[in-house]
């Protein structure tokens, strides 16, 4: 594919450790400064972030690994859909915890200089009328992002494939599920998968968010796995230079899961894919 005439820039696209779950934090951050990454989305997953025992020391820790690797904190994401947590459970006492967690969250991502908590809608009962999980979600998710914004912080809220979630699959569920929310304090992601997976489109992202638009999630699928780019059947490269005719301006990385087999080699993995985006990003010198 020939790149378009006008390229997102190389500076949006930030690293992760998505893919690193079974290295040290250190190896992921030390990886994402080979590739030429400033900013990281920090995926809260154990052992890097387990905030069921991140302490003080622990989280001075990781600000050491993101500062010995010239690392921004840009966004930090939670693992709330494999661990126990849930902001929109059925449960009363399992819903507060996961709500306290979340808040807790916000003031590691604070402490670690960040900018924003990446936030999913949660799940419901599934045999409980919908609008009850709905209004569970969206009155925990403003109670989360109010906490935040006393922290500095912005939110950012992804939809989520329907085996993950009963709340918020699509792009007009989740303008519904904001709506609800009633804050100006959260932004939106779009992550290809979940949006192949919806019938949406790019277009559709940005007639209905706007500005609001603010991180991508770049992954391939088969619509759904989350892929290496090129390991599915998806335009995902047209997508970005859609994003880039419209002037996106937000950050995009990488969510290589697929199998599980990505973490065997995540490098490889994270390769991959940079050499597949390389060509629809416009360098940064270029752009001085």
């Amino acid at each position: 594919m020939n790149p378009p005439s006008r390229r997102l820039s190389a500076d949006q696209l930030i690293g992760a450790n998505f893919g690193f779950q079974h290295l040290p934090l250190s190896e992921a951050a030390e990886a994402m400064r080979g590739f030429g990454m400033t900013r990281i989305e920090l995926w809260g997953i154990a052992p890097h972030l387990d905030l069921f025992r991140a302490d003080d020391a622990r989280i001075d820790g990781i600000a050491r690994i993101l500062d010995d690797s010239g690392l921004r904190l840009h966004c930090l994401t939670p693992e709330q859909v494999v661990y126990p947590v849930n902001i929109a459970s059925g449960d009363d006492a399992y819903r507060q915890a996961s709500i306290d967690l979340f808040r807790r969250a916000a003031d590691i991502c604070a402490r670690l200089g960040g900018q924003y908590l990446f936030l999913t809608p949660g799940r419901g009962f599934e045999n409980e009328p919908p609008q009850r999980a709905w209004d569970r979600s969206a009155q925990a998710l403003r109670m989360i992002a109010d906490h935040a914004a006393d922290q500095g912080l912005r939110c950012l809220l992804e939809p989520l494939q329907r085996r993950e979630s009963n709340i918020a699959h699509s792009a007009q569920d989740l303008r519904r599920l904001l709506e609800m929310v009633g804050s100006d304090k959260v932004d939106v992601v779009l992550d290809t998968v979940a949006m192949a997976c919806a019938g949406d489109t790019v277009a559709d992202y940005l007639s209905l968010f706007g500005d609001r638009l603010a991180h991508v999630h770049v992954v391939d699928g088969t619509p759904a796995g989350h892929l290496v780019l090129g390991d599915g059947s998806l335009p995902v490269l047209s997508w970005l230079d859609d994003l880039a005719q419209a002037g996106y301006r937000g950050t995009l990385t990488f969510e290589p899961f697929g199998d599980g087999s990505y973490a065997l080699d995540p490098v490889a993995a994270w390769t991959r894919n940079m050499l597949a985006i390389a060509p629809h990003l416009e360098p940064v010198e270029a752009l001085t």
